[in-house]
């Protein structure tokens, strides 16, 4: 085991929220970034096929998505030469039977708009006519490169001098003294706040810190690569979402990424597809399009964390002090990352929120469980 690391910040999780308070902070605060991977982003952060989804999510969702498009389009181009996000569009269809669901988010939604079943089609001609009902398209919503968020975040946290530790999974951690004493297998940390940005794994870091639990909630979700239909150009096709979320489709990189759109409750792990779940899924994606599902390249699994009432958890414990929790972002991690980390930098450092931010720190606290 290394020497004490002394820092004012231990960010335990080196996913898209530690990454992205670290890059925040790090040039105020000294920080040690503990991951317990090999490498960072292994979990959700590295499996995300993200995309910027404006109509997606409760109303505090959609606050953080709203707010994070500034960074999106006003990006460091240092930190990102290249674009964060690139047009798409997202397609939203049905069968009779969904027709409801469809009206309900038609209702809910801004810039979402009712097209008819051929303008659909020839958005996407593989969906079954027979099978479509409605459709409605969200023009705006983007692809997101995850990979290069993350490593720019990551970049200007070095920069600015934090230090990533891998491999140092928190065996328990502890305040006496005035500050956090933290022990891994790799490296013992003395800080002055611990932020909790562990994803799936936030509740059991918690409990090593002898932190009262929030009720988090790790879902797997599955996904299967298919190959491109053949005689069809994938490249300018949208996302194709169903309205009642049994299956949705993003094409990438020249195939289809078919998900079954499950949130199965699992305990933390190495996460792995389900071939029954991604069976079922396909089924209904087959009944959708006008093609048959042959082969599939491969599948991955990923969790998506929640709070009971699936909204993120920013913001200090007030049962413990100098525990800041970063977490349960569900599958809403990526879009509303800017704004989330922006905002818990802001908590951390003492500062107020930033223009609109401010009313939602209460629906975001950890002290609404408590």
């Amino acid at each position: 085991m290394t020497d004490e690391i002394h820092v004012d910040v231990a960010i335990i999780g080196a996913g898209i929220a530690g990454a992205g308070i670290a890059a925040e902070i790090a040039a105020e605060l000294s920080c040690a970034i503990l991951e317990q991977e090999e490498r960072p982003g292994y979990h959700s952060t590295g499996r995300s096929a993200a995309i910027f989804l404006r109509n997606y999510g409760n109303d505090v969702i959609r606050a953080l998505t709203q707010a994070s498009a500034a960074h999106y389009d006003a990006r460091d181009r240092s930190l990102f030469p290249s674009p964060l996000l690139t047009p798409r569009g997202a397609l939203f269809v049905t069968d009779a039977e969904g027709q409801e669901a469809l009206a309900d988010l038609l209702a809910q939604s801004n810039g979402l708009r009712e097209i008819g079943v051929e303008d659909a089609i020839t958005r996407v001609p593989i969906l079954n006519r027979d099978w479509l009902a409605a459709a409605a398209f969200e023009e705006d919503a983007q692809d997101i490169d995850v990979a290069a968020l993350h490593e720019g975040w990551l970049k200007k946290a070095r920069a600015n001098g934090a230090q990533l530790v891998t491999r140092a999974p928190v065996a328990r951690a502890e305040r006496r003294d005035g500050a956090w004493h933290i022990e891994t297998p790799s490296v013992r940390v003395r800080a002055a706040t611990i932020v909790n940005a562990a994803g799936a794994w936030a509740d059991k870091v918690a409990a090593a810190c002898g932190v009262t639990s929030i009720g988090l909630q790790p879902m797997r979700r599955s996904m299967a690569v298919l190959p491109a239909p053949e005689g069809y150009d994938l490249k300018d096709w949208p996302l194709i979402d169903d309205a009642r979320e049994n299956w949705y489709c993003k094409p990438d990189g020249g195939r289809l990424f078919v998900s079954p759109g499950d949130e199965d409750p699992v305990d933390p792990h190495d996460a792995f597809a389900d071939d029954m779940v991604l069976a079922e899924g396909l089924y209904r994606f087959e009944q959708a399009v006008t093609i048959p599902v042959t082969r599939v390249e491969r599948s991955w699994a990923g969790l998506r964390t929640f709070a009971p009432d699936r909204t993120p958890v920013t913001g200090f414990d007030r049962t413990t002090e100098n525990f800041f929790w970063l977490a349960g972002q569900g599958g809403y991690g990526i879009q509303t990352g800017p704004a989330l980390s922006r905002l818990a930098g802001e908590l951390l450092r003492g500062v107020a929120p930033s223009a609109g931010m401010e009313a939602w720190t209460a629906a975001l606290s950890p002290n609404r469980f408590r």
